[in-house]
């Protein structure tokens, strides 16, 4: 999908509706990685959007990681860092408010997770790629905070795992081999894979249970594009 943070999602682009809710959730300073040609056929309300004078534009790097890594490298970025995607149009004030209110105070970084039982109870139609751990699957929510610069060790590992992140399997196995078997064996808990994974980069890093399946949901595909504007046309 072609600048698919443009996409109309419930009459307005994705990327307005990301800002719109930053803004929303007390967000004072907004860091937006985008390819400033891009804006020269965005539409008016995302032009709008990015007019604010709480935006700072940086440029993309190769990769999500690769683009993180250089927005920590700016010299206006404050501690902490929320970082979220463009094609997350569901994302809400509420749900950013729980993310950061339920983050361990004591990890640097801090991932925002969903449950599969909470997915399929709320939003069954959703078709999403789930780690499955020994007391439930997850979903990524497309939500990070990071707490210092020591967070660089982990934004230069996820980057191994980016070549992977829609097989589960290949990214446990990069923590190793033990840790591989024991989540094939469905005896692995998330808290013992994030307990190896801080161990790796040297920091540590927790989660957020989210309880709302919507936070799960980015739109990836023409099914999510559907079920994002159906979502909204629910919500009034």
């Amino acid at each position: 999908m072609s600048h698919k943070a443009l996409v109309p999602v419930g009459g307005r682009p994705m990327m307005s509706r990301v800002i719109e809710t930053l803004r929303a959730a007390g967000i004072e300073k907004i860091f937006v990685c985008v390819d400033p040609a891009l804006l020269s056929i965005a539409d008016a309300v995302t032009r709008e959007s990015m007019a604010g004078a709480d935006i700072r534009i940086i440029a993309p790097a190769t990769s999500p990681s690769a683009s993180v890594r250089r927005a920590l490298e700016n010299r206006e970025i404050g501690w902490p860092l929320l970082v979220t995607t463009g094609d997350h149009p569901l994302l809400t004030p509420a749900m950013i408010e729980h993310f950061c209110r339920a983050a361990p105070g004591d990890a640097e970084a801090v991932v925002g997770l969903a449950r599969a039982s909470v997915i399929r109870l709320q939003q069954p139609e959703s078709i999403r790629t789930f780690y499955r751990f020994r007391e439930d699957g997850y979903s990524g929510c497309n939500l990070f905070l990071l707490r210092g610069p020591a967070v660089g060790a982990l934004v230069d590992f996820w980057a191994t795992l980016e070549a992977h992140r829609k097989k589960p399997w290949r990214m446990v196995a990069a923590v190793g081999p033990l840790t591989l078997i024991r989540f094939v064996l469905r005896r692995l808990t998330l808290a013992d894979a994030l307990a190896r994974l801080s161990d790796i980069v040297g920091i540590k890093v927790a989660a957020t249970d989210m309880p709302f399946a919507e936070a799960a949901i980015d739109v990836d595909k023409p099914e999510d594009l559907r079920l994002a504007n159906e979502i909204l046309a629910r919500r009034g």
